[in-house]
């Protein structure tokens, strides 16, 4: 390939780098000045991929917005990175929660301010950048630079047993990497590039053949890494303990989008990587996807602590995303991302209510609350709304990328009707955990009297959680846009896999895309990417 002019892309990428370069120069004491660079960057960048959105083609299912450079051409590394189908939502989801993780972060943060918005811009950029990559060597940097501000976030902003938790999120989700490390090793050195696209090239026109056994352990290698990341049971443990312990931001960009890099990883490397590996390991991985939907559901139910009990349904909710992409069809991946974007939307706001019911009465326990509706009747409807959103109620957008992934799951050649089964069965266990908590924290009379004078919202976190329901009602009400951006890739991605015979054979085949009129030309990508 040859190198391309700088896309919009790479702009969005690294935008929230120039404004931390921006509040380096800025005196640690000027705080109010931080914090409002820091949320004028993030909202720039939000706009910004507005700005993608509308030059994005969904009618093309090949890379769009690319930027190419020979970055390393002695080891055949490139600088490679566009925007398509599969990761055009979750850009959009990165650069939505980013300012309101911003904002929600003005007043709980008083010490070393300069530093902690350092780190969001940090891990803003660090994030983007595995959502657009091509390459897999790029794909591994911005992947492990991800784990560097998310544990300083956790271990100097976050409570009581933060260094713990910090270091066991830090060592789980490395010892996953290194095992994806060796695949793309592997993959580099006989495929002689570590460019994604052309890897998939050679393997559709048979340059590049896996021997015997090894695409299983290429699939393994990766699966390592995402599994922790996502995280899939029984991979889940560090979970709860690095949700629990983060500040309110750093829960919030948590479940929001950073777990998502494990979701992704599936749908952008294993699927069209190793086709035959995930169609022979889809029903184990829907296995685990389906225990990790019961057994988040159950052990959410036992919490006392509601910031536990919205750390483990996440491991619910992302067993719903699993089993959704490796149903191999187009309704379950749409339904997994989808879901992935749901799932931001809705856990990130059940953690934005806990923050800020902990600023005021400084506890996370249930039994501590009661009758919170009557105290703060605008936040208990907010409230409602969002966790109504997180049970998945017809009209709202959890109910959406479940019934999808539901749908996908009973169609799917690869699994049996069991999985879809079980899996309703933890819509109704949310349910259940969700209305308990809910009933617990909000309804009832008011029985403890420091309650009974709690400050009510202010504008900051109205402004926060008001753009969080406004999507909620639009992807519950009317989906469609959200549906037809990922369409026509996802068609594409499992072209293989619902191929009649039902087993892959070969690689993917690639097939230049269209080259829009002053841009650089895509590499295209024909069904079976």
């Amino acid at each position: 390939m040859e190198n391309t002019p700088i896309s919009l892309t790479t702009i969005v990428t690294f935008l929230p780098i120039a404004g931390l370069i921006v509040v380096l120069f800025i005196n640690r004491e000027r705080e109010d000045i931080i914090r409002w660079v820091t949320l004028g960057t993030a909202v720039i960048t939000f706009l910004a991929s507005l700005g993608m959105v509308a030059a994005f083609d969904a009618s093309n299912p090949g890379l769009q917005l690319e930027t190419y450079y020979n970055w390393i051409p002695g080891f055949n590394i490139s600088y490679h990175v566009a925007v398509d189908g599969l990761s055009m939502l979750l850009v959009l989801l990165t650069t939505f929660i980013m300012p309101l993780a911003v904002l929600a972060s003005f007043d709980p943060i008083k010490e070393r301010v300069k530093l902690y918005y350092c780190m969001l811009l940090l891990i803003e950029t660090a994030m983007l950048g595995v959502f657009v990559t091509q390459d897999l060597f790029l794909f591994y940097i911005f992947w492990e630079f991800t784990l560097v501000p998310m544990y300083f976030l956790i271990g100097i902003w976050g409570s009581e047993n933060r260094v713990y938790a910090a270091i066991k999120f830090f060592l789980y989700t490395m010892a996953g990497s290194i095992l994806m490390l060796l695949a793309i090793l592997w993959l580099g050195v006989n495929g002689d590039t570590f460019n994604l696209p052309t890897l998939l090239e050679k393997l559709a026109s048979g340059a590049l053949v896996f021997p015997e056994g090894v695409e299983v352990l290429l699939f393994i290698g990766f699966f390592a890494a995402f599994a922790v990341k996502v995280p899939l049971w029984p991979f889940h443990s560090w979970l709860p303990d690095a949700h629990y312990e983060a500040p309110t931001a750093g829960s919030v960009i948590l479940a929001g989008v950073l777990l998502k890099l494990g979701t992704y990883g599936f749908v952008r490397f294993n699927l069209p990587l190793f086709p035959q590996a995930s169609i022979d390991l889809a029903p184990v991985v829907a296995a685990l996807a389906v225990i990790g939907i019961l057994y988040g559901a159950w052990v959410s139910y036992a919490q006392k602590d509601v910031k536990k009990l919205v750390a483990y349904s996440s491991v619910s909710h992302l067993g719903f995303v699993m089993l959704g992409i490796f149903a191999l069809n187009a309704q379950g991946v749409q339904g997994g991302i989808m879901q992935m974007v749901n799932h931001g939307l809705s856990t990130g706001g059940l953690f934005l209510l806990v923050g800020m019911l902990y600023e005021r009465r400084h506890t996370k326990l249930m039994a501590d609350f009661g009758g919170i509706w009557k105290v703060m009747p605008l936040f208990g409807a907010l409230s409602l709304i969002i966790v109504l959103s997180s049970m998945g109620l017809p009209g709202l957008n959890g109910f959406v990328g479940e019934f999808t992934i539901l749908l996908g799951s009973m169609g799917s050649n690869f699994l049996a009707v069991g999985f879809t089964v079980f899996a309703a069965v933890g819509v109704i266990l949310a349910a259940v955990y969700m209305l308990y908590m809910f009933g617990k924290v909000y309804m009832g009379p008011v029985i403890h009297p420091e309650n009974e004078r709690l400050p009510g919202l202010d504008w900051k976190e109205v402004a926060v959680l008001v753009p969080l329901i406004i999507m909620i009602f639009w992807i519950g009400l009317y989906p469609t846009p959200f549906f037809g951006m990922m369409d026509s890739s996802v068609d594409a991605l499992v072209t293989p896999y619902t191929a009649p015979g039902g087993s892959v054979t070969a690689a993917p085949e690639l097939a230049p895309a269209p080259v829009a009129a002053g841009e650089a030309a895509s590499v295209g990508l024909a069904p079976g990417y």
